[in-house]
């Protein structure tokens, strides 16, 4: 089975806060096609992003399939809050490289 690179089906991979106890991902993919392929593999669930952010299953908030806007959403506990001692990123706009590297498997 091949796998394309997420980076190459993406039109846009972002994180921000959504508040000060949260982190969200949003993966936008270049067309429905990509969107489609992505969203078939099953490859994005909570599992995949407590494994990426080394964090419990239970502290992915949610994954959500987005199909108006070719995308897919993901939500997790902030491991620091927003502001807090040792927050290296106020406003959660850098914590999207681990989805980099995530490879889709396509048939």
């Amino acid at each position: 089975m091949r796998k394309i690179k997420i980076t190459e089906m993406a039109e846009v991979i972002r994180s921000k806060n959504s508040g000060p106890y949260e982190l969200t991902f949003d993966i936008i993919f270049k067309d429905r096609e990509n969107f489609e392929l992505a969203r078939r593999s099953g490859v994005f669930t909570k599992k995949l992003f407590a494994a990426l952010y080394s964090i419990e299953a239970d502290q992915v908030i949610g994954v959500i399939e987005f199909a108006q806007a070719n995308a897919i959403k993901a939500t997790i506990v902030r491991p620091v809050v927003s502001g807090g001692v040792g927050d290296s990123d106020i406003y959660g706009a850098q914590q999207h490289a681990p989805l980099l590297n995530i490879e889709v498997p396509v048939k």
